[in-house]
């Protein structure tokens, strides 16, 4: 039987990012190296860079949401990004979209013992919540998937003019060009790519950033969206 990992305390700029936060951040490291690991969640090799690759690489992701907006972490897993997020921006209202069991009762576990009345965990697909869960200023995501595939799931649940904010490595620039004509496509007006985290992680954190316009998804989600919503008025009415 392999030795499990260590987690490794807290480097000093997790106190600054975390702020009153920070015991439960150190909480939440916890939990992802043991539950986290004996779940399957995470790989024992990531345990000794949980802080670094892990929580402040997702934490830093606040520099580029607005304040007091919705979010819908998509395809959360363990929680990343959205747990961190959550733990350093109390002012967002936060989804966690996870369609795995096994994930989503972590999830829902860690929610509670934190105590993050903000954040909700819904288990679902982001295809299959349309209709059911509310149009968020911003999405954001983590290792799902590649950019043109996340944008077919992400894009929708905006609200139009809302933005969907995915955590990317090495190859954002390649994946932003190659998806160009599915995003514009799915309503996308203006796209980027930013670097945060400066003076906490090393290297930053690079984010692609898609912007949509009045349509979020397209003219077939948008289609989409009026069904879903003639259908829950008429439940309600009911």
């Amino acid at each position: 039987m392999t030795e499990a990992a260590e987690l490794p305390p807290a480097p000093e700029v997790a106190r600054e990012v975390f702020g009153d936060r920070f015991a439960d951040a150190v909480r939440y490291a916890e939990l992802l190296a043991e539950a986290g690991v004996q779940r399957g969640l995470i790989g024992p090799r990531e345990v000794p860079r949980l802080w670094e690759r892990h929580l402040l690489n997702c934490a830093v992701l606040s520099e580029v949401v607005p304040e007091n907006v919705t979010v819908c972490d998509v395809g959360s897993g363990a929680g990343l990004p959205g747990i961190p997020l959550a733990l350093v921006r109390e002012d967002l209202k936060i989804t966690l979209l996870e369609p795995l069991l096994r994930r989503t009762n972590f999830l829902a576990e860690v929610v509670e013992l934190l105590g993050l009345d903000h954040v909700t965990v819904v288990r679902g697909r982001a295809e299959e919540v349309m209709g059911s869960l509310q149009p968020v200023h911003v999405v954001t995501a983590r290792a799902v998937a590649p950019l043109d595939r996340l944008a077919t799931w992400g894009i929708p649940l905006l609200r139009p003019y809302g933005e969907m904010l995915a955590l990317k490595g090495d190859t954002a620039e390649e994946e932003l060009k190659a998806s160009a004509t599915a995003l514009s496509k799915l309503g996308a007006v203006e796209t980027s790519i930013l670097h945060v985290g400066e003076g906490v992680v090393d290297p930053l954190s690079t984010v692609v950033r898609v912007e949509v316009g009045e349509s979020p998804g397209g003219v077939r989600f948008a289609a989409k969206r009026a069904k879903a919503a003639r259908t829950g008025r008429t439940r309600r009415r009911r």
